[in-house]
């Protein structure tokens, strides 16, 4: 059985207890971590951390891994119990669902055990779930690539009145270009997408296409280490939240729509104040 289990989005504590009694019986445990991290991230002290909640040694399972050597992850899955750990929900990134069919097309059970996710978790900030439109995701911008695909789903969202969730960058054992061009690959260090660099790329973006999408005054909300005992939650202007220091990662950010009263009201508790403005406080959790 290859079991595929949602870790939810704060520590290790957040799995299930049908997850955890899962992994207990597994004899391999696969943990996914380029889509997603845990609060505490990939440090040695994270992974100890989480080895000895689960009982059990933890193979961390990086994009290389899971995109070229997947057939030996289902391969031990034929004979065996082996575990897929995936921070957030198991469907939270398209990957997933490519193992899900690789295993069935192997004839390989498939258990999946599900958690909660970025996906439902933002719902915290008051602005209601059913009133979202499709979801982008936000890329590093670099010298020579510069995409920016994700400025007509926001447009075709906001014409509607939908908000948008933004899914920020992060880059985990990513090999340079430099090092792929000499044919010997060299990573480099991991890097974070934060809300201040996504606003500013937005922004540039929209100044390029000469639109009227959004602009400096459109409201947001900005979230860091949603789901963790210090998550940290600001609405306000992307003026306003450029200023705003998020901390620590991982972040993502909301672009409001047309909001009704409610969302008002609860969007009222979190409106960025004078003092989160600079460093000076990490924002009204």
């Amino acid at each position: 059985m290859l079991y595929i289990i949602g870790l939810g989005l704060g520590d290790e504590k957040d799995i299930t207890l049908r997850g955890l009694e899962a992994v207990k019986k597994c004899v391999r445990v696969y943990m996914e971590a380029y889509t997603s991290l845990l609060s505490f991230g990939l440090s040695s002290d994270g992974l100890s951390t989480l080895e000895s909640f689960y009982g059990k040694p933890i193979i961390i399972a990086d994009r290389e891994m899971v995109e070229e050597k997947a057939d030996q992850i289902l391969s031990e899955a034929r004979y065996s119990d082996v575990a897929f750990l995936v921070v957030g929900d198991p469907f939270g990134a398209t990957t997933h669902t490519d193992l899900v069919v690789r295993a069935k097309q192997l004839g390989v059970d498939v258990k999946v055990i599900h958690n909660a996710s970025v996906m439902n978790a933002i719902g915290i900030c008051g602005l209601q779930l059913y009133r979202y439109g499709e979801t982008v995701s936000i890329p590093f911008f670099m010298d020579n690539w510069r995409p920016d695909s994700f400025y007509e789903k926001i447009q075709r969202n906001r014409a509607v009145g939908l908000h948008t969730l933004c899914l920020l960058d992060i880059r985990v054992k990513e090999p340079s270009w430099e090092s792929l061009s000499r044919g010997k690959k060299k990573y480099e260090p991991p890097r974070y997408m934060t809300i201040s660099t996504a606003i500013e790329q937005l922004l540039e973006v929209e100044q390029g296409r000469g639109g009227s999408v959004y602009d400096e005054n459109t409201e947001c909300v900005g979230f860091a280490r949603l789901g963790s005992e210090d998550q940290t939650i600001v609405a306000g202007t992307m003026k306003q939240l450029l200023n705003v220091d998020f901390g620590a990662p991982l972040h993502c950010l909301v672009i409001t729509g047309n909001t009704h009263p409610l969302e008002e009201e609860m969007l009222d508790f979190y409106r960025v104040k004078a003092e989160t403005v600079n460093g000076n406080d990490h924002g009204n959790a």
